[in-house]
């Protein structure tokens, strides 16, 4: 049995939690998501507390306890909160802006690369080196965030492209080092 499986997810004021089967919708004050989980688990809304558990003791339903868990949390959290992550861009002339809600990036091709707004996302950019992706879903949020990562990914020579904040980046020495 997966120890995080076990712990109970607390639901704040403010948030209704419908379950119907194996789909859990939740509400809350910035949104509204939906998720289907697999049948090996069952979720269970009981006062202010989501218990998940396993249906029976196969390897596949211990595998799926934690991570239904973990998803159902991670939907709570994000109607409430909602979720960020902020890229950084390295380099001479690189810059993002907005234009209207698209992301507008100048990364050193011959080109602009503009990347749209997906809904329930929003893009902000408190200077031209700096973009923050905002969202109620963890897993879109990180999967935007690493699709503007991939349009320059940061090399290991100079240290240029798009990176998370915070991240470091491995450097090597180059052709001097021989």
């Amino acid at each position: 049995m997966s120890r995080i499986g076990k712990m109970p997810i607390t639901v704040p004021a403010g948030v209704d939690v419908a379950i119907d089967g194996t789909t859990v919708t939740v509400k809350g004050p910035k949104g509204e998501l939906t998720r289907s989980f697999s049948d090996l688990v069952t979720i269970k809304h009981e006062g202010d507390q989501i218990l998940v558990a396993t249906a029976n003791d196969t390897t596949e339903a211990n595998a799926q306890h934690g991570l239904t868990r973990t998803l159902v949390h991670n939907m709570v959290v994000g109607v409430t909160e909602g979720f960020e992550k902020k890229l950084e861009l390295v380099g001479v002339g690189y810059r993002a802006q907005l234009k209207g809600k698209d992301l507008n990036m100048s990364l050193g091709y011959s080109h602009p690369v503009i990347i749209e707004c997906p809904d329930n996302i929003a893009f902000e950019c408190p200077d031209n080196t700096h973009i923050t992706v905002r969202g109620i879903s963890k897993e879109q949020v990180g999967q935007v965030a690493a699709e503007i990562r991939s349009k320059r990914p940061p090399e290991p020579y100079k240290g240029k492209g798009v990176r998370y904040e915070g991240e470091h980046v491995r450097r090597k020495l180059g052709k001097a080092a021989g």
